[in-house]
């Protein structure tokens, strides 16, 4: 487990890691303990893997694939994630370096030419899986989260209270599509 400040914030990103609110359903009317927030739903975001959003704020980190100039994906760096600052009107901002490094970063390691093993640097317990799926030709993330595997589409990470540097994280929520059902479900993670 990692003892850096934002080990319980990125844990908690990286359990609903990798999952996206791209879903059109709004996680707040799902959850039985909703964020007071109302979040606004990223659209129109190019190479968009699946986002994260915490109740701080309505500000969203972006998680896309990393293509190189030539089409190809950047095997050495597959992931970028920056931000949508809703709450700065919506200017994209890259993530700063303690965020890249302690707390929404993530490192990746290729197993093949169309896979990726991904970890968030600040929750390294959770493992996703970047791969190419044939029925569409385009990567996709995916998890196992309550014995279930889902293509993240979303996360929602629960903080109440705690600090800037040490956030108390009350859950994780994973929204995607389940792999054996081909539906929509979100799974809650106590951390």
């Amino acid at each position: 487990m990692n003892k850096l400040p934002f080990k319980n914030f990125t844990k908690s990103l990286i359990i609903i890691t990798i999952f996206v609110n791209m879903c059109s359903e709004n996680l707040l009317a799902q959850s039985k303990d909703p964020s007071p927030l109302n979040f606004p739903t990223p659209k129109n975001i190019d190479n968009m893997l699946f986002y994260i959003q915490r109740d701080p704020n309505v500000n969203t980190a972006i998680y896309a694939i990393n293509y190189q100039e030539d089409g190809k994906i950047d095997k050495s760096n597959p992931i970028k994630a920056y931000w949508i600052r809703y709450a700065e009107k919506g200017e994209k901002k890259d993530l700063t370096y303690m965020q890249r490094k302690f707390a929404y970063g993530i490192e990746s390691k290729t197993v093949n030419n169309e896979e990726f093993e991904l970890q968030f640097v600040s929750y390294k317990k959770l493992s996703l899986t970047l791969k190419k799926i044939d029925s569409d030709q385009k990567y996709h993330v995916f998890v196992n989260v309550n014995q279930k595997k889902i293509q993240v589409e979303k996360i929602f990470v629960r903080i109440e209270g705690g600090s800037f540097w040490l956030p108390n994280v009350k859950y994780a929520e994973v929204t995607g599509i389940d792999a054996s059902s081909n539906k929509t479900i979100t799974e809650r993670m106590v951390l």
